[in-house]
């Protein structure tokens, strides 16, 4: 697999992030994820998207971070917030989404984020086992669904 970065508005991108959404609107029986979302939120220094392609040269993951500072959404000063993390089903149990976090950790970082923040939710508890292995607890809410039952805030110290 090959992991590149790659704008939020690649062809690429948009490809698997129709395919997030429509697994976001099975699990939860809604039309997916609506947190507002612009190309230019991942472009670096300030955030990063990437994509892993396999030996065909198809996309079959993603994921991305965004910087946010302190706001009315909970956020806190050096936070680097994940979005997109995906892995499409034939991909799945080889590790890609294990190695697009790591990479992503290791590019907020070097940007000088304090904190990697993400949310899910209580229909992805794949997604809170990965997180939580890789060392994410469970944090206070934040964001666009903060306010939702379902949804699970985790953190992880940078650094």
């Amino acid at each position: 697999m090959i992991i590149q970065p790659r704008p939020f508005d690649h062809p690429d991108a948009v490809k698997l992030n129709d395919q997030v959404q429509l697994e976001y609107a099975a699990r939860y029986g809604d039309e997916g994820d609506l947190t507002p979302l612009a190309p230019t939120m991942f472009d670096p220094p300030h955030g990063l998207y990437l994509l892993a392609y396999d030996e065909q040269d198809r996309p079959v993951a993603t994921g991305g971070w965004r910087s946010q500072d302190a706001n009315a959404e909970g956020y806190s000063d050096g936070d680097a917030e994940i979005k997109r993390m995906f892995v499409v089903p034939e991909g799945r149990g080889q590790g890609l989404a294990r190695r697009i976090l790591a990479a992503l950790e290791a590019d907020a970082t070097a940007a000088g984020r304090t904190r990697m923040v993400l949310e899910t939710g209580d229909q992805q508890p794949e997604a809170v086992a990965l997180y939580t292995s890789c060392g994410y607890e469970i944090c206070t809410k934040f964001g666009y669904y903060r306010m939702y039952d379902s949804s699970i805030c985790m953190a992880k110290p940078l650094g």
